[in-house]
C-alpha cells in the first residue's frame, strides 16, 4: 500500500493547470473521473461495485482523505490499483495535487502494461489504465470549488441525506456532470422524494445525468455502467 502526503497548490492558475492535465489525459487515453460526495454517501462502496462489474476495463482509484488508508486497502483487495492520498487537513483536491497523485500512481507499476506513459506524452504518469477514479475528500462544499483536471465530475447523494441537498449545496450540483443517488434500497425507510430531488437538481443543471442506484443490490447499476462505458469511448475518440 502506497500513501503520499500532499498539500494544496497555492496558485491562482488552477484552472490553467486543470486544462493542461485534461489535455495530457486525452493524449494518454485515460479518463479521469472525479467522484464527490459527503462522508458516508457510499463512494467507496459504489467504486467497489464498479470494479467488480467492469472487469474488462483497466481501473485505478486514487483515495483522497485527510487521514487513514482504509478505503485504499479495500480497493486493493478487489484487485484494482489504488493509492492513498493524504491532504494534510485540506478539504479538497486541486489540479496540482491530482497531477502529483497520478504520477505517484504510475510509479506503482511498469508503464509497459499500458499504451505508453505520460512522460512520453509530455506528462509524468503511467497510462496503463482506461479509467482512473479520484475519490475526493468527503464534503459537498470545497471539492466543488476546485477543478481537479478530471474529464468528468460525478457527485453522489445518498437517500439518508435527504432530497433537499440541491437547495443547500447548489454549486456541487452545477459543477457535476452526473448525479448518482445511492442507497435506493433504503427508500422505504427515509423521507426522500426522488422526483423532487431530480427536479431540484435539473433546475440547477438542466443537462445533468441522474442515476438512482443501489450498489448493494445492483439496482440501477446497469444504466450507470453503460453511461461510464460510453463516456470512456467518447473520451478516447476525441
Amino acid at each position: 500500500m502506497k500513501t503520499i502526503q500532499l498539500n494544496a497548490t497555492v496558485t491562482a492558475s488552477n484552472r490553467r493547470d486543470a486544462d493542461a492535465l485534461r489535455a495530457q489525459m486525452r493524449e494518454t487515453g485515460s479518463l479521469l473521473i472525479n467522484v464527490m460526495s459527503s462522508p458516508g454517501a457510499g463512494k467507496t462502496t459504489l467504486l467497489s461495485r464498479l470494479i467488480q462489474d467492469l472487469r474488462d476495463v483497466k481501473i485505478a482509484v486514487m483515495e483522497a482523505d485527510i487521514a487513514s488508508d482504509v478505503d485504499a486497502k479495500r480497493i486493493e483487495e478487489l484487485g484494482a490499483a489504488s493509492i492513498q492520498v493524504h491532504t494534510s487537513g485540506m478539504c479538497h483536491m486541486d489540479a496540482g495535487m491530482t497531477a502529483a497523485a497520478l504520477e505517484a500512481l504510475g510509479q506503482k507499476l511498469p508503464c509497459s502494461q499500458g499504451r505508453g506513459t505520460g512522460r512520453e506524452a509530455g506528462g509524468g504518469f503511467c497510462s496503463a489504465f482506461d479509467l482512473i477514479f479520484l475519490e475526493n475528500v468527503g464534503n459537498l462544499i470545497c471539492p466543488a470549488e476546485y477543478d481537479t483536471g478530471a474529464g468528468i465530475n460525478v457527485m453522489l447523494l445518498s437517500v439518508p441525506e435527504g432530497d433537499d441537498k440541491p437547495l443547500k449545496y447548489p454549486l456541487m450540483f452545477r459543477q457535476s456532470d452526473a448525479l448518482v443517488i445511492t442507497k435506493i434500497d433504503s427508500l422505504d425507510y427515509f423521507d426522500f422524494d426522488l422526483g423532487k430531488c431530480e427536479s431540484r437538481a435539473r433546475k440547477l443543471h438542466p443537462e445533468i445525468k441522474i442515476f438512482p442506484v443501489s450498489a448493494k443490490t445492483g439496482a440501477g447499476m446497469e444504466a450507470l455502467e453503460r453511461w461510464i462505458r460510453s463516456s470512456l469511448t467518447e473520451w478516447k475518440q476525441i
